[in-house]
């Protein structure tokens, strides 16, 4: 095989790999209001991880106004914010170790990002999925649905 197809070849399976990477990666926003700026964050099945990043676009600090990101069975998000609540802010008000969470990131205050890579394995493209804060009193209204689409 000549030097020049197997160039073409090797670059065009490198721009694939960058092309589903960038599918890979999502970003979503959280403000001083209590909002997600979207209801719906979605990835291809074929990701086997992905990159979540959530932007606090506000100005309050964590301890006051902090936002993170959690993403769970829908069916689980009440009981996921209720036990968070009491694991307090050092634990990003998430229990321990909680085996019903798929993702998760810090709280973070008004003007910081923060970003977690997690693993999409366990999860089906059929699967009822919610991402939600979990600092008090946010989970019942910061939410939307987190999607594996094909």
């Amino acid at each position: 095989m000549p030097l020049r197809t197997i160039l073409a070849i090797t670059f065009w399976g490198v721009s694939l790999n960058v092309q589903a990477n960038a599918d890979c990666e999502i970003s979503i926003d959280a403000n001083d209001i209590m909002q997600f700026s979207s209801k719906i964050l979605s990835v291809p099945v074929s990701c086997k991880e992905v990159k979540l990043t959530l932007n606090h676009t506000g100005k309050m600090p964590a301890q006051s106004m902090g936002h993170n990101i959690v993403i769970t069975d829908s069916e689980n998000v009440q009981a996921v914010g209720t036990d968070g609540m009491s694991a307090g802010f050092e634990n990003n008000y998430l229990k321990p170790a909680d085996d019903r969470v798929y993702a998760s990131t810090k709280v973070i205050g008004g003007g910081e990002s923060t970003s977690v890579i997690f693993n999409t394995e366990k999860m089906s493209p059929v699967g009822d999925y919610t991402f939600f804060c979990s600092f008090p009193g946010h989970w019942a209204i910061m939410q939307g649905k987190f999607e594996l689409t094909s």
